[in-house]
Protein backbone atom coordinates (compact mmCIF):
# COMPACT_ATOMS: atom_id res chain seq x y z
CA UNK A 1 0.00 0.00 0.00
CA UNK A 2 1.48 3.30 -1.11
CA UNK A 3 -1.39 5.62 -2.06
CA UNK A 4 -3.69 6.97 0.81
CA UNK A 5 -6.62 9.12 -0.06
CA UNK A 6 -7.43 11.69 2.42
CA UNK A 7 -10.86 13.07 3.22
CA UNK A 8 -10.77 15.42 5.78
CA UNK A 9 -14.46 16.08 7.47
CA UNK A 10 -14.44 19.75 6.62
CA UNK A 11 -17.58 21.87 6.83
CA UNK A 12 -18.92 23.43 4.27
CA UNK A 13 -18.10 26.85 6.16
CA UNK A 14 -14.46 25.66 6.46
CA UNK A 15 -13.73 24.82 2.76
CA UNK A 16 -10.95 27.78 2.52
CA UNK A 17 -8.90 25.28 5.33
CA UNK A 18 -8.35 22.66 2.37
CA UNK A 19 -5.10 24.28 1.20
CA UNK A 20 -3.53 24.40 4.77
CA UNK A 21 -4.46 20.63 5.28
CA UNK A 22 -2.89 19.76 2.09
CA UNK A 23 0.73 21.73 3.68
CA UNK A 24 -0.03 19.40 6.16
CA UNK A 25 0.46 16.24 4.05
CA UNK A 26 3.15 18.00 2.06
CA UNK A 27 5.47 17.41 5.10
CA UNK A 28 5.06 13.86 4.54
CA UNK A 29 4.80 13.66 0.95
CA UNK A 30 5.83 16.07 -2.02
CA UNK A 31 3.73 13.88 -4.34
CA UNK A 32 0.02 15.50 -3.28
CA UNK A 33 -3.01 15.69 -5.42
CA UNK A 34 -5.91 17.79 -4.15
CA UNK A 35 -9.46 17.09 -4.56
CA UNK A 36 -11.44 19.66 -3.75
CA UNK A 37 -13.35 20.51 -1.91
CA UNK A 38 -12.30 17.96 0.70
CA UNK A 39 -9.73 15.54 0.00
CA UNK A 40 -6.48 14.42 -1.38
CA UNK A 41 -4.40 11.47 -2.89
CA UNK A 42 -0.75 11.25 -1.16
CA UNK A 43 1.95 8.78 -2.74
CA UNK A 44 4.09 7.91 0.43
CA UNK A 45 6.21 5.97 -0.95
CA UNK A 46 9.28 7.88 -0.56
CA UNK A 47 7.91 8.65 3.31
CA UNK A 48 7.64 4.61 3.82
CA UNK A 49 11.31 4.84 3.26
CA UNK A 50 12.34 8.28 4.85
CA UNK A 51 9.79 7.43 8.04
CA UNK A 52 10.33 3.81 8.64
CA UNK A 53 6.80 3.05 8.96
CA UNK A 54 4.18 1.86 6.61
CA UNK A 55 1.38 3.34 4.93
CA UNK A 56 -1.09 2.46 7.75
CA UNK A 57 1.07 3.79 10.32
CA UNK A 58 1.70 7.27 8.37
CA UNK A 59 -2.22 7.43 7.77
CA UNK A 60 -2.67 7.12 11.67
CA UNK A 61 0.16 10.11 12.24
CA UNK A 62 -1.87 11.92 9.45
CA UNK A 63 -5.09 11.60 11.22
CA UNK A 64 -3.52 12.87 14.64
CA UNK A 65 -1.48 15.78 13.23
CA UNK A 66 -4.94 16.75 11.94
CA UNK A 67 -6.71 16.50 15.15
CA UNK A 68 -3.87 18.73 17.54
CA UNK A 69 -2.99 21.18 14.81
CA UNK A 70 -6.06 22.24 12.83
CA UNK A 71 -8.76 20.16 14.80
CA UNK A 72 -10.01 18.24 11.91
CA UNK A 73 -10.84 14.68 11.79
CA UNK A 74 -10.35 12.51 8.85
CA UNK A 75 -10.85 9.06 6.97
CA UNK A 76 -8.33 7.80 4.92
CA UNK A 77 -8.27 4.79 2.69
CA UNK A 78 -4.98 3.19 1.59
CA UNK A 79 -3.74 0.84 -1.41
CA UNK A 80 -1.67 -0.14 -4.06
CA UNK A 81 -2.57 2.73 -6.53
CA UNK A 82 -4.96 5.91 -6.62
CA UNK A 83 -7.86 3.60 -7.91
CA UNK A 84 -8.26 1.38 -5.01
CA UNK A 85 -7.16 4.19 -2.22
CA UNK A 86 -10.35 5.97 -3.61
CA UNK A 87 -12.62 3.07 -3.20
CA UNK A 88 -11.16 1.82 -0.23
CA UNK A 89 -11.84 5.64 1.49
CA UNK A 90 -15.75 4.34 1.04
CA UNK A 91 -15.01 2.03 3.44
CA UNK A 92 -13.33 4.05 5.59
CA UNK A 93 -14.28 5.31 9.24
CA UNK A 94 -12.25 8.01 11.51
CA UNK A 95 -10.06 5.99 13.08
CA UNK A 96 -10.02 3.46 10.97
CA UNK A 97 -7.94 3.30 7.70
CA UNK A 98 -9.48 0.67 4.88
CA UNK A 99 -6.62 -0.96 3.67
CA UNK A 100 -6.69 -2.51 0.08
CA UNK A 101 -3.36 -5.18 0.53
CA UNK A 102 -0.70 -4.84 -2.29
CA UNK A 103 -1.86 -9.34 -3.52
CA UNK A 104 -3.67 -9.78 -6.28
CA UNK A 105 -5.70 -12.42 -4.25
CA UNK A 106 -6.52 -9.75 -2.20
CA UNK A 107 -7.34 -6.87 -4.69
CA UNK A 108 -9.85 -9.59 -6.53
CA UNK A 109 -11.49 -10.50 -3.66
CA UNK A 110 -11.70 -6.77 -2.49
CA UNK A 111 -13.60 -6.07 -6.02
CA UNK A 112 -15.48 -9.00 -7.02
CA UNK A 113 -18.78 -7.71 -4.86
CA UNK A 114 -18.41 -4.45 -5.68
CA UNK A 115 -20.98 -2.45 -8.14
CA UNK A 116 -19.52 -1.53 -11.74
CA UNK A 117 -20.53 2.22 -10.36
CA UNK A 118 -18.12 2.20 -7.69
CA UNK A 119 -15.13 2.38 -9.99
CA UNK A 120 -14.27 6.15 -10.16
CA UNK A 121 -15.19 7.47 -13.62
CA UNK A 122 -17.56 4.88 -14.67
CA UNK A 123 -21.09 6.38 -14.44
CA UNK A 124 -24.90 5.40 -14.28
CA UNK A 125 -25.23 4.90 -18.02
CA UNK A 126 -22.62 2.94 -18.23
CA UNK A 127 -23.81 0.52 -15.13
CA UNK A 128 -26.91 0.34 -16.61
CA UNK A 129 -25.89 -1.18 -19.76
CA UNK A 130 -23.66 -3.39 -18.77
CA UNK A 131 -26.37 -4.38 -15.80
CA UNK A 132 -28.72 -5.24 -18.50
CA UNK A 133 -26.94 -7.97 -19.71
CA UNK A 134 -25.97 -9.39 -16.31
CA UNK A 135 -22.76 -7.53 -15.68
CA UNK A 136 -23.56 -5.67 -12.80
CA UNK A 137 -20.30 -6.15 -10.18
CA UNK A 138 -16.93 -6.06 -10.48
CA UNK A 139 -16.29 -9.59 -10.43
CA UNK A 140 -18.68 -10.33 -13.56
CA UNK A 141 -17.02 -7.39 -15.34
CA UNK A 142 -13.45 -8.84 -14.81
CA UNK A 143 -14.42 -12.73 -15.90
CA UNK A 144 -16.25 -11.75 -19.17
CA UNK A 145 -14.46 -11.50 -22.14
CA UNK A 146 -12.95 -8.27 -23.30
CA UNK A 147 -15.02 -8.16 -27.08
CA UNK A 148 -18.06 -8.76 -24.97
CA UNK A 149 -17.42 -5.00 -23.13
CA UNK A 150 -15.54 -4.00 -26.04
CA UNK A 151 -18.99 -4.42 -28.24
CA UNK A 152 -21.14 -2.80 -25.82
CA UNK A 153 -19.38 -0.16 -24.30
CA UNK A 154 -16.86 0.36 -27.08
CA UNK A 155 -12.97 -0.55 -27.86
CA UNK A 156 -11.14 1.88 -25.24
CA UNK A 157 -13.83 1.74 -22.68
CA UNK A 158 -14.19 -1.50 -22.51
CA UNK A 159 -10.42 -2.39 -22.29
CA UNK A 160 -9.90 0.29 -19.45
CA UNK A 161 -13.16 -1.49 -17.86
CA UNK A 162 -11.49 -4.66 -17.71
CA UNK A 163 -8.31 -3.58 -16.59
CA UNK A 164 -10.01 -1.96 -13.61
CA UNK A 165 -12.18 -4.72 -12.93
CA UNK A 166 -9.41 -6.95 -12.26
CA UNK A 167 -7.31 -4.97 -9.98
CA UNK A 168 -4.94 -3.30 -12.66
CA UNK A 169 -4.40 0.51 -11.83
CA UNK A 170 -2.40 2.62 -13.98
CA UNK A 171 -3.32 5.79 -12.66
CA UNK A 172 -0.77 7.84 -10.45
CA UNK A 173 -0.71 11.17 -8.21
CA UNK A 174 -0.31 14.22 -10.04
CA UNK A 175 0.97 16.59 -8.17
CA UNK A 176 -0.88 20.28 -7.62
CA UNK A 177 0.42 21.16 -4.80
CA UNK A 178 -1.44 24.26 -2.73
CA UNK A 179 -0.03 26.90 -4.49
CA UNK A 180 -2.69 25.70 -7.38
CA UNK A 181 -5.29 27.45 -5.44
CA UNK A 182 -5.80 30.53 -3.00
CA UNK A 183 -9.14 30.98 -0.75
CA UNK A 184 -9.94 33.10 2.04
CA UNK A 185 -13.07 33.73 3.15
CA UNK A 186 -15.01 36.84 5.47
CA UNK A 187 -17.47 35.56 7.66
CA UNK A 188 -19.93 37.83 9.54
CA UNK A 189 -20.85 38.37 12.82
CA UNK A 190 -24.50 38.04 12.38
CA UNK A 191 -26.47 37.47 9.14
CA UNK A 192 -25.44 40.27 7.16
CA UNK A 193 -28.55 41.83 4.43
CA UNK A 194 -26.77 45.26 3.44
CA UNK A 195 -24.90 45.05 0.49
CA UNK A 196 -22.49 47.91 1.27
CA UNK A 197 -21.01 45.41 3.73
CA UNK A 198 -21.09 42.41 1.35
CA UNK A 199 -19.08 44.34 -1.28
CA UNK A 200 -16.36 45.84 1.93
CA UNK A 201 -15.92 42.63 2.39
CA UNK A 202 -15.55 41.36 -1.25
CA UNK A 203 -12.94 44.21 -1.56
CA UNK A 204 -11.33 42.66 1.54
CA UNK A 205 -11.06 39.39 0.55
CA UNK A 206 -9.84 40.39 -3.10
CA UNK A 207 -6.55 42.56 -1.13
CA UNK A 208 -5.31 39.59 0.40
CA UNK A 209 -5.66 37.27 -2.40
CA UNK A 210 -3.74 39.56 -4.96
CA UNK A 211 -1.35 40.70 -1.60
CA UNK A 212 -0.78 36.95 -1.33
CA UNK A 213 -0.37 35.65 -5.27
CA UNK A 214 2.03 38.66 -5.92
CA UNK A 215 4.21 37.63 -2.65
CA UNK A 216 4.17 33.97 -4.07
CA UNK A 217 5.05 35.90 -7.47
CA UNK A 218 2.25 34.22 -8.85
CA UNK A 219 -0.89 35.17 -11.25
CA UNK A 220 -4.23 33.32 -11.50
CA UNK A 221 -6.57 32.64 -14.31
CA UNK A 222 -9.74 31.80 -12.58
CA UNK A 223 -11.40 33.74 -9.46
CA UNK A 224 -14.26 31.84 -7.51
CA UNK A 225 -17.04 33.47 -5.19
CA UNK A 226 -19.07 31.07 -3.10
CA UNK A 227 -21.87 32.91 -1.04
CA UNK A 228 -23.15 31.68 2.13
CA UNK A 229 -26.21 31.94 3.70
CA UNK A 230 -27.81 31.86 6.44
CA UNK A 231 -30.21 28.85 6.03
CA UNK A 232 -26.70 27.17 5.23
CA UNK A 233 -27.06 26.13 1.39
CA UNK A 234 -24.62 28.60 -0.77
CA UNK A 235 -24.11 29.50 -4.54
CA UNK A 236 -20.85 29.67 -6.56
CA UNK A 237 -19.84 31.09 -9.28
CA UNK A 238 -16.12 31.47 -11.33
CA UNK A 239 -15.07 33.55 -13.62
CA UNK A 240 -11.61 33.13 -16.16
CA UNK A 241 -10.22 36.45 -16.22
CA UNK A 242 -9.01 38.43 -19.52
CA UNK A 243 -5.39 37.93 -18.18
CA UNK A 244 -3.71 36.35 -15.79
CA UNK A 245 -3.22 38.28 -13.09
CA UNK A 246 -2.27 39.65 -9.34
CA UNK A 247 -3.32 42.85 -9.60
CA UNK A 248 -5.66 43.31 -6.80
CA UNK A 249 -8.17 46.28 -8.59
CA UNK A 250 -8.84 43.52 -11.55
CA UNK A 251 -9.39 40.75 -8.89
CA UNK A 252 -11.89 43.15 -7.53
CA UNK A 253 -13.63 44.13 -10.44
CA UNK A 254 -14.03 40.42 -11.28
CA UNK A 255 -15.96 39.90 -7.56
CA UNK A 256 -17.70 42.36 -7.76
CA UNK A 257 -19.21 41.71 -11.24
CA UNK A 258 -20.20 37.89 -10.01
CA UNK A 259 -21.39 39.14 -6.97
CA UNK A 260 -23.87 41.61 -9.04
CA UNK A 261 -24.96 39.11 -11.82
CA UNK A 262 -26.45 37.11 -8.83
CA UNK A 263 -29.28 39.99 -8.41
CA UNK A 264 -29.43 38.92 -4.68
CA UNK A 265 -32.15 40.46 -2.94
CA UNK A 266 -32.36 41.44 0.79
CA UNK A 267 -30.29 37.82 0.92
CA UNK A 268 -29.36 36.73 4.21
CA UNK A 269 -25.22 36.30 3.87
CA UNK A 270 -23.60 34.26 6.66
CA UNK A 271 -20.32 34.05 4.36
CA UNK A 272 -18.60 34.97 1.22
CA UNK A 273 -15.27 33.31 0.09
CA UNK A 274 -13.35 34.10 -2.44
CA UNK A 275 -10.40 31.24 -4.37
CA UNK A 276 -7.97 32.17 -6.96
CA UNK A 277 -7.64 29.01 -9.22
CA UNK A 278 -5.13 28.11 -12.28
CA UNK A 279 -2.00 29.38 -10.75
CA UNK A 280 1.32 29.76 -13.28
CA UNK A 281 4.50 31.72 -12.30
CA UNK A 282 4.16 35.52 -12.77
CA UNK A 283 6.79 35.41 -14.96
CA UNK A 284 5.23 33.50 -17.76
CA UNK A 285 2.30 35.65 -17.59
CA UNK A 286 1.04 38.07 -20.65
CA UNK A 287 0.25 41.63 -19.56
CA UNK A 288 -1.35 43.68 -22.02
CA UNK A 289 0.48 47.14 -22.49
CA UNK A 290 -1.60 50.04 -22.19
CA UNK A 291 -1.33 53.40 -22.83
CA UNK A 292 -3.56 54.79 -19.25
CA UNK A 293 -1.04 56.13 -16.91
CA UNK A 294 -4.00 56.01 -13.96
CA UNK A 295 -3.19 51.78 -14.57
CA UNK A 296 0.31 51.84 -14.88
CA UNK A 297 0.71 54.49 -11.80
CA UNK A 298 -2.19 52.31 -9.51
CA UNK A 299 0.77 49.07 -10.36
CA UNK A 300 3.53 51.10 -8.60
CA UNK A 301 1.39 52.44 -5.70
CA UNK A 302 0.27 48.52 -5.17
CA UNK A 303 4.12 47.57 -5.49
CA UNK A 304 4.87 50.20 -2.75
CA UNK A 305 2.31 49.29 -0.57
CA UNK A 306 3.45 45.21 -1.11
CA UNK A 307 6.75 46.95 0.59
CA UNK A 308 5.27 48.68 3.28
CA UNK A 309 2.68 45.28 4.24
CA UNK A 310 5.88 42.90 4.37
CA UNK A 311 7.88 45.35 6.82
CA UNK A 312 4.83 46.79 8.95
CA UNK A 313 2.20 44.33 8.92
CA UNK A 314 -1.50 43.87 6.72
CA UNK A 315 -3.21 46.62 8.08
CA UNK A 316 -0.13 48.78 7.10
CA UNK A 317 -1.93 49.65 4.24
CA UNK A 318 -5.13 49.49 2.99
CA UNK A 319 -8.20 50.82 0.63
CA UNK A 320 -9.55 53.74 1.48
CA UNK A 321 -12.87 51.37 1.66
CA UNK A 322 -11.45 49.58 4.54
CA UNK A 323 -9.90 52.37 6.65
CA UNK A 324 -13.05 52.64 8.80
CA UNK A 325 -13.76 49.47 10.62
CA UNK A 326 -12.29 46.06 11.77
CA UNK A 327 -11.68 42.89 8.92
CA UNK A 328 -12.94 40.12 9.89
CA UNK A 329 -11.97 36.62 8.10
CA UNK A 330 -10.18 33.85 7.76
CA UNK A 331 -7.59 32.71 5.22
CA UNK A 332 -6.43 29.27 3.90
Amino acid sequence: MTILCVRFQLPPSDEADLPRLLGMLEEFTPVVQALPPDGALADVRGAERYFGRDALELASVIRVRSLALHGVDCVIGAGPGPMLARMALREAVPGVTCAVPDEPDAVAEFLADKPVVALPGVGAATARTLGDYGLDTLGRVAAAPLSTLQRLIGAKAGRELREKANGLDRGRVVPNAVSRSLATERPFGRDELDPDRHRRALLSAAEEIGARLRALEKVCRTLTLTVRYADRSATTRSRTLSEPTAHSPALTRAAYGMYEALGLQRARVRAIALRAEGLDPAEQASHQLTFDPVDEKVRRIEEVADRARAKFGPRAVMPGGLGGGRRGGRAA
